[in-house]
């Protein structure tokens, strides 16, 4: 019961500080097995996501995140845990757990969405970073699951890398048309159109 309550409270939270504004654009809010994809500015990007989700949908919905931060101290792993229900991979390269796409697959196969950074790592920049393999063998895996992108727009301002005190910011997700694999697509095909589909999401720049 708590563990609900708090989430409640974060959730509002989120609202309140960045007046996080949902733009559906492509697709609609809908009660379907999706893998939602987004840029990466800050620890709070799958928070204002997940925020931003109507409450049905955020309840079957959990963040996949590195196992490396967040089970580091003993509230971190309760609200990772317990609050969000997180996918927690290990993103080292040298790794030796469980495979990190058939982690992602077993909780969409379990009924649940997913909240998914491709770039791997947090982007200062004002672009995107390469994407990372794992959403391409992810879709191969689950490939009647869509995968809608998500663009976040100033929360990198709200929690800038390094700080500690958030600055009240309005922020803005837009999403996108769902995709899924092709027949036939590379790797190298699929992960430009992905992150082509995120970038076509993004403001123009000034």
């Amino acid at each position: 019961m708590i563990e609900k309550l708090f989430g409640l409270v974060l959730c509002n939270f989120a609202k309140l500080l960045t007046g996080v504004h949902p733009l559906w654009q492509g697709c609609k809010p809908e009660a379907k097995l999706r893998v939602y994809f987004a840029n990466h500015r800050s620890h709070g990007d799958f928070v204002v996501i997940w925020a931003a989700l109507p409450a049905e949908l955020r309840r079957q919905t959990r963040p996949v995140a590195g196992a490396d931060y967040w089970l580091d101290g003993r509230f971190k792993i309760w609200l990772i845990n317990e609050v969000f229900h997180a996918v927690l991979v290990d993103r080292r390269p040298d790794r030796d757990g469980p495979d990190p796409v058939e982690q992602m697959a077993g909780a969409l196969r379990a009924g649940n969405s997913l909240i998914l950074f491709p770039e791997g790592t947090r982007n200062t920049g004002e672009s995107l970073l390469p994407f990372k393999s794992g959403i391409f063998h992810l879709a191969q895996a689950m490939p009647r699951v869509e995968l809608v992108p998500v663009w976040i727009e100033n929360l990198g301002r709200v929690m800038p890398k390094g700080a500690t005190v958030p600055v009240p910011l309005l922020c803005t997700l837009t999403f996108g048309v769902p995709l899924t694999l092709t027949a036939g697509e590379t790797k190298a095909g699929f992960l430009d159109r992905a992150r082509n589909a995120l970038l076509d999401l993004a403001p123009p720049a000034n």
